[in-house]
């Protein structure tokens, strides 16, 4: 199992605005395409304006036909016309659970 650990960072101000828009859009569409939904946070302590997503995959090969056809699909581009201006910076990284301790899905 593959997780994605998304971070993306908005400039200060933006996220209260976007949030409606991320549950009303970006969410659906996401839960559509992208494999199975671990968390969707805010932080309120360290970095401010974040927003941490973790989603589940068998592996990279789904994670990226998931991806392909998230980002083909005409409601996540109008989303992302909407949001991506407001993003100041955006990580990902790729977790494997330890074989002695599996993430149960």
């Amino acid at each position: 199992m593959l997780i994605d650990l998304r971070i993306y960072t908005f400039k200060p101000g933006a996220l209260a605005q976007c949030i409606p828009i991320i549950e009303r859009e970006g969410l659906p569409v996401q839960i559509r395409h992208c494999g199975t939904l671990l968390g969707y946070f805010t932080t309120e302590t360290g970095t401010l304006n974040q927003v941490v997503q973790l989603w589940a995959y068998k592996d990279a090969a789904d994670r990226d036909a998931r991806r392909a056809a998230l980002w083909a699909d005409p409601e996540w581009t109008h989303y992302t016309n909407q949001v991506l201006p407001h993003i100041q910076h955006q990580e990902n990284r790729f977790l494997r659970a330890l074989p002695s301790y599996p993430v149960k899905v």
